[in-house]
């Protein structure tokens, strides 16, 4: 399966976590199954997230496309830098 059947599949069956500070906050508070971030997705957001991904051992993938793009994938009218697929 592909990132962005993936994507798909868990937007569809209500798993996804759009948005940044929302991942953030999940992250910290239990273990997400994977990490989805845009490849325009600022250094120091990045680095956040990657640190807290590695405290609860969660995969990280990158989507090779901009948030614009990511966004388009999640069928939001809105750039979306970081995507959560909970367990």
């Amino acid at each position: 399966m592909s990132l962005t059947d993936d994507i798909q599949s868990a937007i569809k069956s209500d798993k996804a976590i759009v948005g940044y500070n929302e991942s953030i906050d999940y992250i910290r508070t239990s273990s997400p199954k994977m990490i989805i971030m845009s490849n325009n997705l600022p250094g120091s957001r990045k680095n956040e997230i990657e640190h807290n991904a590695q405290v609860s051992k969660t995969e990280i993938k990158m989507f090779d496309g901009t948030s614009r793009e990511l966004g388009t994938v999640s069928g939001k009218p809105f750039p979306v830098s970081t995507l959560l697929i909970r367990e």
